[in-house]
């Protein structure tokens, strides 16, 4: 398919999945038009990038690290998750975390680093998914440009519309570089929360009080 093609088939928003992933075709197709592009930059900024020996080649590798890293997971499908059998009907509450963060800031095009925890309870006529899926998860929905209350979440509806627990919290704690290295200059002490409840941890206030001490445990790592 012809790469000016698909960009006319793609989501607006730049946090958003492609209906159908790129095969390897698309991708090299994607990461020569944006070397280009990146080229055409560098001229504008006065940068070599024929000549000068550390930046002959970046726009290729820039280019190349947006596709398949950066972005990955606007042009992936989604991570194949495995599930168990909820056999002893558990259904009391379960956090995982921290899981390690990184995104790209999609005002700025600059990091965002942090942390994920997420807080289930299954249900008892539920399945139970792998533990390492919640971080294949959240680097999915990571990898693009993103801004923290939406990556919040994208993270949750798609944990709770795949396996429908009775209750579903997600935090993240996370440092924007947009704000430490540009403008304010920010302490890389400055943080954001932000956090999206489901179901039971919604609506139970005590259900989201044990999820928040686990979160503050999990951060210190003390176990509460």
């Amino acid at each position: 398919m012809d790469a000016n093609v698909r960009v006319m088939r793609r989501p607006k928003r730049g946090n958003e999945t492609l209906s159908a992933p790129l095969d390897e075709r698309e991708k090299e197709a994607m990461i020569a038009s944006a070397t280009a592009k990146l080229e055409e930059l560098f001229d504008v900024l006065s940068i070599d990038h024929r000549n000068d020996h550390n930046t002959c080649g970046t726009p290729h590798r820039v280019a190349t690290m947006y596709v398949e890293e950066l972005l990955e997971g606007r042009f992936a499908a989604p991570p194949r998750i495995t599930e168990f059998e909820n056999i002893l009907g558990y259904d009391d509450l379960i956090v995982t975390g921290p899981i390690d963060l990184r995104s790209t800031c999609a005002h700025h095009l600059m990091p965002i680093v942090g942390q994920a925890y997420i807080g289930i309870v299954p249900s008892k006529e539920g399945r139970i998914i792998g533990l390492s899926k919640y971080d294949r998860i959240v680097s999915y929905f990571a990898a693009r440009l993103q801004i923290q209350e939406e990556l919040v979440r994208q993270i949750g509806d798609y944990i709770n519309d795949v396996t429908q627990p009775m209750g579903l919290g997600i935090r993240i704690s996370a440092v924007h570089m947009c704000k430490t290295h540009r403008g304010v200059r920010a302490s890389h002490r400055s943080r954001m929360v932000s956090t999206a409840y489901y179901g039971t941890m919604l609506t139970d206030p005590s259900l989201k009080q044990r999820f928040m001490q686990e979160c503050i445990g999990l951060e210190r790592g003390i176990d509460l």
